[in-house]
Formats: structure tokens, C-alpha cells, sequence
């Protein structure tokens, strides 16, 4: 894995992730140059995990402080992923900091017909214009 502190990566960039295999996996990918923050969960009110439990309180803190120009979500895309990555955005919005969230859907390689219904119908909902 590559150097987390290396001083090339953008600090104003932040990706939040659900856990640090989470980092693992995009590190992998070499494509990501900013910070991560990493949850440890994702909000559950059935389970009582709220945005204390998470510390999102000190996430908010360095939106508001300015340090933070950029946050890309890469919660699982799970209900409570889904959840936990619709509240951070909102934080983030109120401070005017660009949200993004990673694209979900068919895997690079995969084929159609042995992609399920659910994937498919968020592949296409989020599709993307092609570039010339």
C-alpha cells in the first residue's frame, strides 16, 4: 500500500469510508490522492448507531473550519451506507463543499446476464454521458 502521509496527497480532499479495509481496497486501485476519514460504521438507529457514535461531529468541525474542499462517499451501498452517505452530504452541502459519491454498478469485466435486477437498475439510473 502506498504511503498514507505522503505529503502529494491533496489535504483538502477527503474520501469517507465505512472501514479501513475500505482504504485498502481503493488504495489498490492507485486512483485516489487526497485523505480518507473512516468511520468505523455507518449510522443504524435500530442498532442505536447514530452520527455521535460515528464521530461525525469531528467531521463536520473540519468542514466547517474550511479544510476541507472536496468529500467523496464511498460508504457500501447498503440502506444504512446509503443513509450514513445522504447525512454527511447534507453537512457537507451546508458547508459548500463538493460532494461526489462512487459509482455503483456493473463491475468492469462483468457480464449482463448475470448481474442482478437491483444492480442493474442503479447502473442505469446512474448512467454517465460517454466522452469523445
Amino acid at each position: 500500500m502506498r504511503d498514507l502521509l505522503d505529503v502529494k496527497r491533496d489535504p483538502a480532499t477527503l474520501c469517507v469510508v465505512e472501514a479501513p479495509v475500505d482504504v485498502m481496497a481503493i488504495e489498490q486501485s492507485a486512483s485516489f490522492r487526497g485523505h480518507y476519514y473512516v468511520l468505523m460504521g455507518h449510522l443504524s438507529p435500530i442498532d442505536g448507531i447514530g452520527p455521535e457514535q460515528l464521530g461525525l461531529d469531528a467531521l463536520c468541525e473540519r468542514f466547517d473550519a474550511g479544510e476541507i474542499n472536496e468529500v467523496i462517499l464511498a460508504t457500501n451501498p447498503t440502506v444504512e451506507g446509503e443513509a450514513t452517505a445522504y447525512y454527511i452530504s447534507e453537512r457537507a452541502r451546508s458547508a459548500e463543499i463538493t460532494v461526489s459519491r462512487i459509482a455503483h454498478g456493473v463491475p468492469l469485466g462483468g457480464e449482463l446476464e448475470y448481474t442482478d435486477a437491483n444492480t442493474l437498475a442503479h447502473a442505469l439510473s446512474g448512467r454517465t454521458v460517454m466522452r469523445e
